[in-house]
Order: structure tokens, then C-alpha cells, then sequence
């Protein structure tokens, strides 16, 4: 009896050794091959924007009224928006006042000095025209020479060019007394409400944004409120470059976490042609591009949006009903293509394949891969070929 029980310890411990000695098998994560439909899309957030907006700006400096209308009231075209008042007049020195009036007493001396200069080319002339008149009396008699009719027919050109001059000399001396004369008022006299400028809406719609709210000085090209349509609404979605290539006008888009019960459709306009850098929350620069959406229906539930509301799209790129697929984790790159490790009999087993189009968690097989596959979604760095394994977790997925 004692020897059969210490071959069976013996025959234990030596199993225990046994068992110790060979390889444990590695818990991996497991997805089979599926087929099912497959969808590609671009996720980004986005903002809706009104399509067509108009900034209304002071034309030129002056004092603004106080805005009366807020964001939301509607406006007609030729609905008065705001009021500019001519800025107020300067405060004018005693000194600076009398070399005012001295610049006005020299303008209109000027401008005498000028009608006397006029009046004495006016005689002058009618004196040159006479000359000539005789001189071809004279002429006609044979009394007077070609040379003295050719002197007194330049004399009257002359003398009238002279004329011509000194009548612009006379208008220009009269401009100067005017420019004097305003310039020395326009320190003492106030504009009247009569002489406010009333700027109007360009377009039907409704006030966005007033940006100059209170009463005070403007500067020439500020802008005082914005003016849109909210119905007519588009969304912006800002896309990596590298994810624009793909995007084509036309591709339908869905709209969700937008506040509604249930998300919006629409369509790609446009994919504007040029990009810009744009700093992630992580501090990293990214080179994005703005894609235009289109409503399907602007309305249905999307009514209720606003300029500047936020939501996030999903854009269509590529879609088929039927696909093998993987997930996208399971892949690992072995020279120039692609392959994924499968389970064989408790083993890990190399499978190059070939792949179509890559999302972010399912990856189309063209080729390489049976029905029956089940291939390690997460390969471990350890993880050689041959190595044993064990599914630790079956994923069984649906296809995106």
C-alpha cells in the first residue's frame, strides 16, 4: 500500500513539473470574418452658418444714435438701422479763430485781385479784337501789310488765352474763399438733426448681430450689426485634407447632437479648394478644409437652428451592402502590404491579405481570409507566429 502511494505522488509531481514546464497559452482578443453591409464616413463637428450675410459699416466717421433694434427683430429693405450724427464741432482758440478769419480776409483779397486781373485781360482783349477787325479792313484795302494782319490776329489769340486763364484763376480764388469761409463756421456752428445719415438694410431678413449697440464715435468702415436670413442656412464642417480628398459634391451627410429627436439629412455644395491650419485642443497643428452642407429639407425639425449652432455630421464616402470585414486593429503591416494574425488549432498564424477600404474600426478584405477565419483583433507585441493562444474575448460585432 505504501508503495502505490508514493508512485502516485511520484507519477503527481511529476505531471506538476510537466505542466510547469510547458508554454501557457496567451488570452487574445477574437473577431471572426463577417460579411454585412459597410459604411465609410467622415466624422467631424460642425456649426451651422447663415449662407448670405450682410455687415452693415459706417460709411464715414461720425457720432452714432443708439441702436434700437436687437438680434432676432426682422427687417424689410430700406428698414432704417441706425442713425449717424456729423461728429460735433471742434473747440477753436481765440488765436486759432483769428487766423481763421485772417486766412478768410486773404482768400477774399485773393479773389478780388483775381476779378481786377479778369477784367483788365477782358479789356485787353476786346482792344486785340479791334485791332484785328482794322487790320483786315485795312488788309482788304491793300492798306496794310500780311505781316501787321498776321501780329494782330496773335495779339487776339494772345489776349484771349490771357482771358481764359485769368477767368480760372478767378474761379479758383472763389473756391478758396468758400473752403475759408466753411472752415472758420464749422468751428462755431453746430449740424443740425437734418443733416443725420440714415443707413438701411440691404436685404430682407433679421438683425444676427448688433456690434455697436450704444451711442458714440464711429470710425469710417466700423461695422455696426449684421443682417441674414436665418432660413437659408448651411452647415460648415471643418474636414482634415486628407480626409477631403475623398469628399465629392453630392455625398449625403447626416446631422446629429444637434438637439433634436432624430438627425438631419443633407448633402455636400461644395469642398472649398483651399486649406488652412487650424490648432487641435492638443496644440497640434492640422491642415483642414471647409466643407459646405445643404439641408435636405430646411423645413423639418431644422427650423429650429440658428446661426453658429453646433452639431456634429457624418458624411457618406463609400457604402456597400455586402463586405467582408475585419476589424481595423487586427491589422498589421508585413513588407509592402497587410496581413493579421488567425487562430489555427490553439496557435497564432500569419494570414497576409488584401484589403479595400479602411475605417477607423472595420476594414474591407478583398482577399486572403475564408468565411470560417477568426483572427486576433488586438495582436500583443509578444505575439509571434505558433505562439498558443486562447480567445479571452469573442467579438462578435456588427459591421459598420
Amino acid at each position: 500500500m505504501k508503495k502505490i502511494l508514493l508512485g502516485l505522488l511520484l507519477l503527481g509531481l511529476i505531471a506538476l513539473v510537466v505542466l510547469a514546464l510547458l508554454p501557457r497559452s496567451l488570452p487574445v482578443d477574437a473577431a471572426p470574418v463577417m460579411r454585412g453591409p459597410f459604411r465609410l464616413t467622415v466624422d467631424e463637428d460642425a456649426k451651422t452658418r447663415v449662407r448670405e450675410r450682410y455687415t452693415v459699416s459706417a460709411p464715414m466717421a461720425g457720432t452714432l444714435a443708439r441702436i434700437d433694434l436687437h438680434a432676432g427683430d426682422p427687417v424689410e429693405p430700406g428698414t432704417i438701422v441706425a442713425r449717424l450724427l456729423p461728429l460735433p464741432s471742434p473747440l477753436l482758440d481765440p488765436r486759432a479763430r483769428e487766423i481763421a478769419a485772417q486766412h478768410l480776409a486773404s482768400a477774399r483779397d485773393a479773389h478780388s485781385q483775381a476779378e481786377a486781373a479778369a477784367i483788365r485781360a477782358s479789356t485787353a482783349a476786346q482792344l486785340a479784337e479791334s485791332n484785328l477787325a482794322r487790320d483786315r479792313d485795312l488788309a482788304r484795302q491793300n492798306a496794310a501789310t500780311t505781316q501787321q494782319l498776321e501780329q494782330a490776329e496773335a495779339d487776339s489769340r494772345m489776349q484771349a488765352s490771357e482771358l481764359e486763364a485769368l477767368r480760372f484763376a478767378e474761379k479758383v480764388a472763389a473756391h478758396t474763399v468758400d473752403e475759408a469761409r466753411l472752415a472758420l463756421e464749422s468751428f462755431s456752428a453746430r449740424q443740425g438733426a437734418g443733416e443725420q445719415l440714415e443707413l438701411t438694410s440691404p436685404v430682407h431678413g433679421r438683425v444676427l448681430h448688433v456690434l455697436h449697440e450704444d451711442s458714440g464715435v464711429v470710425s469710417p468702415s466700423q461695422a455696426l450689426l449684421e443682417i441674414g436670413d436665418p432660413g437659408s442656412l448651411e452647415v460648415v464642417v471643418q474636414v482634415l485634407s486628407q480626409d477631403a480628398v475623398s469628399i465629392r459634391p453630392g455625398m449625403s451627410a447626416t446631422l446629429t447632437h444637434w438637439g433634436g429627436d432624430s438627425p438631419l439629412q443633407a448633402h455636400v455644395r461644395r469642398v472649398e479648394p483651399a486649406g488652412f491650419t487650424h490648432l487641435s485642443a492638443l496644440g497640434v497643428e492640422e491642415q483642414r478644409v471647409n466643407v459646405l452642407l445643404d439641408l435636405d429639407d430646411p423645413n423639418a425639425d431644422g427650423r429650429l437652428l440658428g446661426d453658429a449652432f453646433a452639431l456634429e455630421a457624418q458624411i457618406l464616402t463609400w457604402s456597400k451592402d455586402d463586405v467582408a470585414q475585419i476589424p481595423t486593429t487586427a491589422l498589421f503591416r508585413q513588407g509592402p502590404g497587410w496581413a493579421v494574425f488567425t487562430i489555427q488549432h490553439g496557435r497564432a498564424v500569419v494570414k497576409p491579405l488584401q484589403i479595400g477600404h479602411r475605417g477607423p474600426s472595420r476594414t474591407e478584405v478583398l482577399s486572403g481570409l475564408d468565411a470560417a477565419d477568426v483572427v486576433i483583433s488586438h495582436p500583443a507585441p509578444a505575439l509571434k507566429p505558433g505562439t498558443r493562444v486562447r480567445a479571452g474575448a469573442f467579438l462578435r460585432s456588427s459591421a459598420l
